[in-house]
């Protein structure tokens, strides 16, 4: 997943974070200081304070534990500062001005404007100062809870002692909950200059909107940039190492979204190539080169010629700088390995006795609301209170416009599974075509796709492209992680007109029943 090119990616993005401290803190070796390195003195010590990092201390309080975060000045993390907010203002801007621009959609219903201008630099302000407002939120959060945030990054010299980078003080605790997050990966051969060769991180800046830009990689990140970026004017090409473009979609899901948010935009893509050597340009000057070559045989294919090159293809983790190797943490290709308790294991496979790894850096689910989830099931595990999360449940979307949204396995992953455990599935459909409120809207491309077993009628999973699917798969995660079968869903009530009656009529349609 992680060194794919088109691997599915997220924008469930965390690097830990925290409020200011006082600037005499760690200047004096005080008796207090000294007993510090050798007590518990927090119930819990979170190292990173991302969205997982974050979910875990509130959780952590609820339960009565006396909690602390080594925060290392980024309160928010990745996803609240150059992930998942920030981006969403950036589509939600430039969702207006293609909703506005598209003169014909508005004519049908009867409506004229005198077209449509937009201001990059205020549009940039949107997203910049809605991370900070998000970003103040969280840390007041924090406060106002009596926890203990430190501006230090932390490093284990222990499993449940951190030291504080930078100072001579460490602090110990009965558990430590490591949450730092990751970095976007960039693959040998492209070198950045923040400008015409960049990632994610420096794209929701929106310091210039290129007019021809390649966006190497096409899963969740590559996909809505390129949405804000055609949106804006840009002409896009995606660079795509595997067969087919978003191969990590469910492939009839990723087959209807091309004909919907690719071919009749400015978008073209090259697939089965990877982008060998990535050379920056000067705007207006020199263009960025990216040579390909075939990912087969390796032999080059094709230079092209672009005025910026995004590079999307997936997150690394956190975690260089921790002191995994004085805890005797097992890491594979960066990532802590942990069990389904989010314990973190030896080199031997045997679980550290108060250590615990969340949301990216263990590479489960790389997810924000996954790194809670897995942050809130770690601390429900420390208080004794056994505590498995499915990782089945937990939701997933794009917001493109429109956007794709999924939970569960791919038709093609549910197939593979219930031929391993002797099982059929089923598969059935709604679609937004028969749907009055997305016909009001006149946005009527898309269908939900629910996968099943035929024998106990339990849904496996279900994928959506279609207006507002981020919200529709809500239910059906809800149902997936309460064990809700065909026949209970398709007996609730939806209320009409909604798009929720899309669901009902695939519930209802994998049971041979007509919604409509």
């Amino acid at each position: 997943m992680l060194l794919l090119l088109g691997a599915l990616q997220t924008s469930a993005w965390l690097v830990g974070g925290m409020a200011p401290v006082p600037a005499t803190r760690g200047m004096t070796r005080s008796s207090s200081s000294l007993r510090m390195a050798v007590e518990a003195e927090y119930d819990l010590v979170i190292v990173g304070c991302g969205v997982g990092g974050h979910g875990a201390a509130l959780h952590a309080v609820s339960k009565g534990l006396k909690v602390a975060v080594v925060a290392g000045g980024d309160v928010g993390g990745t996803c609240v500062n150059r992930g998942c907010v920030p981006s969403k203002a950036l589509l939600a801007a430039s969702g207006r001005v293609r909703e506005i621009g598209d003169e014909k959609h508005l004519a049908d219903m009867g409506i004229t404007t005198g077209g449509v201008s937009y201001d990059r630099a205020k549009v940039a302000a949107h997203a910049n100062n809605l991370a900070s407002k998000v970003a103040k939120n969280l840390g007041g959060s924090l406060t106002a809870l009596g926890i203990k945030t430190y501006m230090e990054k932390g490093e284990l010299v222990g499993p449940t002692e951190v030291k504080l980078v930078g100072t001579s003080n460490t602090i110990k605790a009965k558990s430590v909950i490591l949450a730092t997050g990751s970095v976007p990966f960039v693959p040998p051969g492209v070198v950045q200059d923040g400008k015409t060769v960049f990632t994610s991180d420096e794209a929701l800046k929106l310091e210039w909107v290129p007019d021809y830009l390649a966006i190497v990689g096409s899963g969740y990140i590559g996909l809505e940039f390129s949405d804000v970026y055609t949106a804006l004017g840009s002409e896009v090409t995606f660079v795509e190492a595997l067969p087919r473009i978003m191969a990590g979609f469910d492939k009839q899901i990723a087959q209807l979204a091309e004909r919907i948010l690719i071919k009749p935009r400015n978008i073209d893509y090259r697939t089965n190539v990877f982008a060998s050597k990535v050379t920056p340009g000067i705007p207006g000057v020199k263009p960025v080169t990216i040579e390909m070559i075939d990912a087969t045989t390796k032999e080059h294919v094709e230079t092209l010629e672009v005025d910026a090159c995004m590079i999307c293809t997936g997150r690394a983790p956190y975690s260089e700088g921790l002191g995994l190797a004085a805890a005797n943490v097992q890491v594979k290709r960066g990532f802590v390995q942990v069990n389904e308790k989010m314990q973190a294991l030896d080199v031997n496979g045997a679980v550290i006795p108060g250590l615990y790894a969340i949301g990216d850096l263990n590479g489960k689910m790389m997810l924000a609301h996954a790194a809670s989830a897995q942050g809130i099931s770690a601390v429900e595990n420390i208080c004794g209170h056994e505590h498995i999360l499915n990782h089945d449940a937990i939701p997933a979307a794009c917001f493109t416009h429109p956007e794709i949204a999924m939970v569960g396995p791919t038709e093609e992953q549910a197939r593979e599974r219930a031929k391993a455990e002797g099982y059929e599935v089923g598969v059935s459909q709604g679609n937004f075509k028969a749907n009055s409120k997305a016909l009001a809207e006149g946005e009527s491309e898309g269908i939900a796709k629910v996968i099943f077993r035929k024998d106990t009628y339990e849904v496996l999973g279900v994928h959506i492209v279609g207006l507002h699917a981020a919200d529709l798969i809500q239910e059906c995660s809800n149902a997936i992680n309460a064990g809700s079968t065909l026949e209970d869903l398709a007996m609730m009530v939806h209320t009409h007109p909604t798009l929720c009656e899309v669901l009902d009529e695939a519930f209802k349609a994998g049971l041979g029943r007509a919604a409509h």
